[in-house]
């Protein structure tokens, strides 16, 4: 059966880059879980900014992520729930919550560090080698032109391609 998402080309490029993005966090947790590791892959990034920023707001830990705020509340309070990061009210700003890793967290993110995160790097890796140019730098290329001109500023009305 014809796969229409691929076959659209750049039209479909959005659902195209989710669907592997879905793939890959789903194969990551799989792998995850068979290390009885207790955190969703999607949970991860958030643990590597505090692990490598230190505590933030919320507002800034999710600016670092470049998700939504309420996004990273969410996850912040499952995270909470287990014990991995803490929350306090920042002392000028009752609004200001302050967010950084307590020490099973910090002792989750060295495991992960050691012994979880080089694996799955290696393993995308692997399925990103024998790739033609450089596709880190790529996507970061596309990145910067959505963050220069988003698609409807790049629409020419009335244009065709």
């Amino acid at each position: 059966m014809e796969d229409i998402i691929r076959s659209l080309g750049y039209l479909t490029l959005g659902s195209r880059l989710k669907r592997i993005g879905e793939q890959l966090q789903a194969d990551t947790q799989r792998m995850l879980d068979g290390l009885e590791v207790p955190v969703q892959s999607s949970q991860y990034p958030l643990l590597a900014a505090l692990d490598r920023l230190g505590p933030l707001p919320v507002g800034e830990l999710a600016q670092s992520l470049g998700i939504t705020q309420p996004g990273v509340t969410r996850s912040v309070a499952l995270l909470a729930e287990l014990g991995l990061v803490e929350v306090i009210q920042s002392d000028g700003d009752q609004r200001r919550r302050m967010v950084s890793l307590t020490k099973n967290g910090q002792r989750l993110v060295d495991r992960a560090k050691r012994d979880v995160w080089p694996r799955i790097e290696n393993a995308v890796a692997d399925l990103c080698k024998g790739l033609a140019g450089p596709l880190l730098e790529q996507l970061s290329a596309i990145e910067d032109g959505l963050a220069a001109a988003p698609l409807d500023r790049r629409v020419k009305q009335g244009v065709a391609p």
